[in-house]
């Protein structure tokens, strides 16, 4: 029997979302198998596409769903993970609905299939529609509280993409060239669609990717002027080659070896020095103490949920405890390596208070440093620090020009011996 062309797409982002759904694994952990078989870049780039957009709005099509079946559905049931990727087609990537009715319903191969089309159908036939912003899953509201009526709006659209240039200086010949906007000295950002390594620039290292929220902990250590600096789980590098070329002498310590490959051929593409270092930065001793150290925590990630949206269907309350005991462990070993008077930045993509605003209050409370508040002077884009001089960014912030990924940073300085 001959398959309908592009089944092989929505088979590979059905398989991502069972990974996603029920396996817990990562939307980048579950493309690597289930795209092996896809082999043209429109048709895997077609897969990623339906399996982002039905997780950023799964809520919102489970709703729809929901109100056309006499019986709920299963969650876990495969029908409604293919309507959901049928409404993803039809509402949000502009598929006809006929072609999606013929390239989603062999995906129900001796199951409802008829229930699977009625279903479609009826909303149709409704004429149905999304809201102005995705709805976030119970779960993820109940943690964010009022935090998550001004982080949804954010959602709507997959971001833009941010650069981050080598020489600032070149900022705003950069940006005619590129027909980009500017936030800050350094900044550019593009509008979505064009592949990285055909963008001008890109052979001659004069930029490298970095969401304009993960800029900021670098930038908030001003001048590197041959400063000593550690940046702490570096990879894949983009805080590195911002330090690099801001005149630090920066070691970049990481423990994956695939990670570290990638900053590497970061910094050889730019042409900028550091020192990368593969090690367990839970049992690493440095050999001398540093200015400042810069620590982009492990941690939940939630604050990316606008690039990567497995991340509000797979987050709950024990990987958030395992990634806070990780953060205040390495805090504590980060501090005393640094030399009296050095700068410690903690920062985080996560939108977790626990590894946030809460971490923030243990370091102040048990370990030997001192706030060092971050100013509204320090930040771009008419950003504001927090009462506390902390730092919070999150997706619905300049969402009108593209929003921000979720971070939290804060700042110390070691207490004089």
């Amino acid at each position: 029997m001959v398959q309908p062309s592009g089944i092989h797409s929505r088979r590979a982002a059905l398989q991502m979302l069972d990974a996603v759904l029920r396996r817990g694994e990562t939307l980048e952990q579950a493309e690597h198998s289930a795209l092996r078989s896809v082999r043209k870049p429109a048709d895997r780039g077609l897969a990623l596409a339906i399996a982002n957009e039905t997780l950023r709005w799964q809520t919102d099509f489970d709703a729809l769903i929901d109100s056309a079946t006499k019986q709920r559905l299963p969650d876990d049931a495969k029908p409604r993970m293919v309507l959901r990727m049928m409404l993803a087609q039809t509402l949000r990537l502009e598929t006809p609905p006929h072609a999606v009715i013929a390239t989603a319903l062999p995906l129900l191969a001796g199951g409802p299939r008829r229930l699977a089309h009625g279903v479609f159908s009826t909303l149709i036939k409704r004429e149905v529609s999304l809201p102005a912003a995705p709805t976030l899953p119970e779960l993820v509201m109940e943690r964010w509280g009022a935090r998550a009526e001004i982080v949804a709006p954010g959602l709507f659209d997959p971001p833009p993409l941010d650069l981050t240039l080598r020489d600032a200086g070149e900022t705003q010949a950069m940006a005619v060239q590129l027909a980009a906007d500017s936030f800050a000295p350094g900044h550019l950002r593009l509008a979505r669609g064009e592949a990285i390594e055909k963008i001008d620039g890109f052979p001659e290292g004069k930029w490298w990717v970095q969401d304009l929220a993960a800029s900021l902990p670098a930038r908030l250590l001003g001048e590197g002027e041959g400063r000593h600096v550690l940046d702490l789980c570096a990879a894949p590098g983009g805080k590195t080659l911002q330090l690099a070329a801001n005149g630090s002498s920066v070691t970049a310590l990481d423990l994956s070896k695939r990670r570290l490959g990638l900053l590497k051929e970061n910094l050889q593409r730019t042409g900028l020095k550091a020192s990368p270092l593969r090690a367990d930065a839970l049992t690493w001793e440095p050999k001398h103490q540093y200015d400042a150290i810069l620590l982009d925590a492990p941690c939940t990630a939630t604050g990316t949920c606008r690039r990567h949206p497995d991340v509000l269907h797979r987050i709950g309350p024990r990987q958030i405890e395992e990634m806070v005991a990780l953060q205040r462990g390495l805090v504590e070993r980060a501090a005393t390596w640094l030399k009296p008077d050095g700068v410690l930045i903690y920062a985080v993509c996560s939108l977790e208070h626990e590894e946030g605003e809460n971490q923030a209050e243990w370091i102040n409370a048990n370990c030997d440093l001192a706030p060092l508040a971050i100013t509204a002077a320090e930040l771009p884009a008419g950003l504001q620090p927090t009462a506390e001089g902390w730092l919070r960014t999150h997706p619905g912030m300049l969402a009108d020009e593209g929003g921000l990924d979720g971070f939290f940073v804060a700042r110390w300085r070691k207490v004089g011996d």
